[in-house]
């Protein structure tokens, strides 16, 4: 690896994302640990220069105050200690203020560790093609590729590293936005050449989540069906022994880590089942958002596809709220290309970070045609951010709102509400589900 490397060691702080991004905006690479990671694991991370423990409110685990091993003080490499009052080094306090963070950790991460700003998306390139290639050798590698911004960009790194090693496979699971699957086949199959294999497994995924209410459980089934139709693909295929993935870091850190709390689980993260038969090939899971699409760029995707709508794992399947039915689900994809087409109209398709529609499983009286309805609500979400961490709500122009709404009312079935929601995250996460 040509990077320095800052290690953060997670000491239950809720601030380690904030850190590792001001360490990678100073243009020294960055990754969080867990706080019991031994000297020797430590010392076998490539080129560490220094160290930063970092305490917080959730120090204290099954009643006793973390530490980390004693040993970690004597390997030599730097150390500073944040809110950790037990820790036997130098500790700094750190501002919240974005600069005056950067400005604070520059005495640490150049002067005391010498560490050399060569964090960038070229050097991250070649760093990961060239630790795929010692991943995976001469063996071939099944992706699943949704046509996401992840995904995407997970097939051009393993592309520049494997090339026809390579299958990616769309799974359409019948939770996929209007015109999706077609939109994937076009660009991947078409456009980039990749060996793509199409599956259509949206009565399958349906019929495994009839009736299934708990948001949890509907992810966990639709990560554990999207293995097992990767595994019957690779039956079909001669030498496949790894699986790529679209993992970034938000995805781990939303999972859960030993001393923070699980926000939700990720298909990609905590819905692999136990016999899984492929080792993972995931060399997007220390980025960021905005660093996965600086990636893409890099790549020379073009700049629709690295910019397009992100687009969960489970699909509409945590945007079609509790049990999933075929009318609410058909309302949800319906809704949502009518807000994509006319945030594109009104050029809000380029400005706002992600936009979608969701309808919960509960109805409400209305009227329609001079008669009582009782219909589902749809609700719209439109948000912005930087690395999906935190998110603010876009504040739509009242025409383009009540446009979207009469076009929902009026071409969807079984819809008689429009709501927009202004929820920022935190307190809400940008999914409903």
């Amino acid at each position: 690896m040509k990077q320095d490397m800052i290690v953060i060691l997670d000491l239950g702080s809720e601030e380690n994302t904030v850190v590792a991004r001001a360490i990678r905006a100073l243009g020294v690479y960055s990754e969080i640990y867990p706080h019991d990671i031994t000297a020797k694991e430590l010392m076998e991370l490539p080129n560490v220069k220094g160290v930063i423990l970092n305490g917080g409110p959730n120090c204290v685990v099954d009643g006793v105050q973390i530490d980390v091993a004693a040993d970690l003080y004597q390997t030599g490499i730097p150390m500073i200690a944040v809110n950790h009052p037990a820790a036997k080094c130098a500790a700094i306090s750190l501002p919240k203020d974005e600069e005056e963070l950067k400005d604070t950790l520059k005495n640490f991460v150049f002067d005391v560790c010498n560490a050399q700003a060569n964090w960038n998306m070229k050097n991250f390139i070649e760093d990961q093609v060239e630790l795929v290639k010692r991943q995976v050798g001469d063996k071939k590698v099944l992706l699943a590729l949704s046509g996401g911004v992840d995904s995407s960009v997970v097939a051009a790194l393993l592309l520049k590293a494997i090339g026809e090693n390579l299958t990616c496979v769309h799974v359409n699971h019948g939770l996929m936005r209007k015109g999706e699957s077609e939109s994937v086949i076009e660009v991947f199959k078409n456009q980039m050449n990749a060996n793509l294999v199409y599956v259509d497994a949206s009565e399958r995924f349906l019929g495994k989540l009839a009736g299934v209410a708990d948001p949890e459980e509907k992810r966990k089934i639709i990560g554990g069906e999207f293995i097992r139709v990767f595994e019957e693909e690779a039956r079909k295929l001669d030498g496949i022994d790894f699986l790529g993935q679209g993992t970034i870091y938000p995805d781990i850190v939303e999972s859960g880590t030993k001393t923070a709390k699980t926000v939700k689980s990720h298909h990609n993260v905590g819905g692999l089942p136990e016999d899984l038969q492929f080792a993972l090939v995931e060399p997007l899971r220390q980025l960021f958002k905005d660093e996965v699409r600086a990636c893409g760029l890099e790549l020379g995707l073009p700049h629709d596809m690295v910019f397009r709508q992100p687009f969960p794992g489970p699909g509409l399947g945590v945007r079609c709220l509790g049990a999933i039915t075929k009318e609410r689900l058909e309302a949800v994809r319906e809704s949502d290309a009518i807000l994509r087409e006319e945030f594109a109209k009104a050029g809000l398709d380029q400005k706002v970070w992600q936009y979608f529609t969701i309808v919960p499983d509960f109805k409400s009286v209305g009227v329609r045609e001079n008669a009582r309805c009782f219909e589902y609500p749809v609700i719209l979400r439109a948000v912005n951010t930087v690395d999906a961490m935190t998110a603010t709500i876009e504040q739509l122009d009242w025409a383009v709102l009540m446009k979207i709404t009469n076009r929902i009312l009026k071409e969807v079935k079984n819809v008689n509400r429009v709501c927009y929601d202004l929820s920022p995250k935190p307190t809400a996460t940008i999914e409903w589900e």
